[in-house]
């Protein structure tokens, strides 16, 4: 448990919604809640985007990090949390600093590329794992670091003719061939000339005269090679080259996003999903947030008629809902756009629940299509006291109650049982929000919920479709 994430967590949506937007709906970035997260890495993959986090550790005056996370999402608003799939522990010849990384598909596997402290030099280093999933279990697959060379933020391209490009560095920026088999690489790391003409202009430091800071995201789009990187820190803003090869050579186009959010670094990653294009980034958006302990967020954004990126501001509003979330498939309890006090932890049934819920905590879910109506609802629960109870309210934490289950205890918090409750009211396409109500304490944990459609209710024929 972390009681003071916990404490400060509580009071951002209050924070975020009466302070910055007093007339706005609930604010939904930075995306995750729970923990403090970093360097966010998106990767798109079979209809979701999957992005991989760092994880800052509360109270952190350092970069103190010791695993990764990763989230997904199929609507860019509500957030799957399938844990940290791995850790400093994954890398046996590592000690310390699971920093900045990057995961890309290959082969039918997942390839995560990590800067990780080598215990035997004492340097950073850039080591890889291999996973079946996207969301792992991640495996060290060299057992060995791929580069060790004292710098870190490695990114992969995988170019149109199959060639992978791994790029990294700070203070200096490189990059080698890998090979098909994306665990080795032909050739020796190529250091990138770091010109003012392809990476701007810095004054006062003699020592680095252009912008390039750290973390490199290299892609490409419509031909035109882009390499969105750190600038000149500190604080940093987030600026770009192009080029017209994978290895340059580069023209440096110009900031995107100026210095702002109360993180003196930045860290930028950028994919296109469902006809849209979407810039990751982090700050120090939430409460007890700063540079040590930093939180991911997300913006949609429209490329320049000529390619170029246009300037991208932080907001708290975060991008636009593709599509609706369906109430009437089974839900992870772990899937939301906002999450007060609770936390999330491994379930005995596999995957995560939420757990660690007090009275007035909530969970909404946005964009939530009832059309027609909803009879009951089903909830997996679980509680190693005496309960509680989950409301179940439209609009906000305090709005129209359209059904409540009550939970007793079961146990254990791992020892789970199905409730279910009736439900009126609930119709439309609405922000739901799960509000948990009891005594003083932890009250339950929540493994995974799903509504019953109106028509649909047992001893009624199916609603067809």
């Amino acid at each position: 448990m972390r009681p003071a994430l916990r404490t400060v967590l509580c009071t951002v949506g209050l924070l975020l919604t009466t302070v910055l937007f007093p007339s706005a709906a609930r604010a939904d970035n930075p995306i995750v809640q729970t923990i403090y997260t970093a360097d966010p890495a998106p990767l798109v993959h079979n209809g979701r985007v999957y992005v991989y986090t760092g994880h800052d550790e509360d109270g952190s005056t350092y970069f103190t990090m010791r695993d990764w996370h990763v989230y997904s999402t199929s609507d860019m608003a509500n957030w799957t949390d399938h844990g940290s799939p791995m850790s400093l522990s994954t890398f046996a010849w590592a000690d310390a600093n699971a920093w900045a990384g990057h995961v890309t598909p290959r082969n039918g596997r997942f390839y995560w590329y990590v800067p990780v402290r080598d215990r035997a030099t004492g340097s950073m280093a850039i080591g890889v794992a291999v996973a079946d999933s996207p969301t792992g279990p991640f495996r060290d697959a060299i057992g060995r670091p791929l580069v060790n060379n004292g710098e870190i933020d490695p990114n992969v391209l995988i170019d149109d003719n199959g060639q992978a490009y791994l790029y990294w560095g700070n203070p200096r920026l490189w990059y080698v061939r890998l090979n098909t088999d994306m665990t080795s690489y032909s050739g020796s790391p190529t250091q990138i000339p770091l010109t003012t003409a392809g990476y701007g202009t810095r004054t006062g430091n003699a020592s680095r005269p252009t912008l390039f800071e750290e973390a490199p995201w290299v892609f490409k789009r419509n031909g035109l090679y882009y390499n969105v990187f750190a600038a000149e820190c500190c604080s940093e803003f987030i600026a770009y080259s192009t080029a017209p090869s994978a290895t340059g050579p580069w023209t440096y186009r110009g900031a995107i996003m100026p210095r702002q959010g109360g993180s003196f670094t930045n860290h930028a990653g950028i994919v296109d999903f469902n006809g849209g294009s979407y810039f990751f980034y982090h700050n120090g958006a939430l409460p007890g947030g700063g540079g040590f302990t930093r939180s991911v967020a997300v913006e949609k954004f429209t490329y320049n008629a000529d390619g170029t990126i246009p300037t991208i501001n932080m907001t708290t509003a975060g991008p636009p809902q593709v599509g609706t979330l369906n109430p009437f498939v089974r839900q992870e309890a772990e899937t939301s756009a906002w999450a007060s006090g609770v936390e999330t932890e491994a379930s005995g049934e596999g995957g995560m629940n939420v757990g660690f819920i007090e009275n007035g905590d909530y969970i909404k879910v946005k964009g939530v299509a009832f059309g027609n109506g909803a009879s009951s609802f089903t909830a997996r629960v679980a509680s190693a006291t005496s309960g509680g109870r989950i409301e179940l309210r439209l609009g906000s934490a305090t709005g129209t109650l359209v059904g409540a289950c009550a939970v007793a205890g079961t146990g254990g918090w791992q020892n789970w049982t199905s409730v279910t409750c009736p439900v009126s009211g609930a119709t439309g396409t609405r922000d739901l929000y799960l509000r948990f109500t009891g005594g003083s304490g932890y009250l339950l944990n929540l493994n995974w919920w799903q509504f019953t459609p109106s028509g649909n209710e047992p001893g009624t024929a199916p609603t067809r479709t």
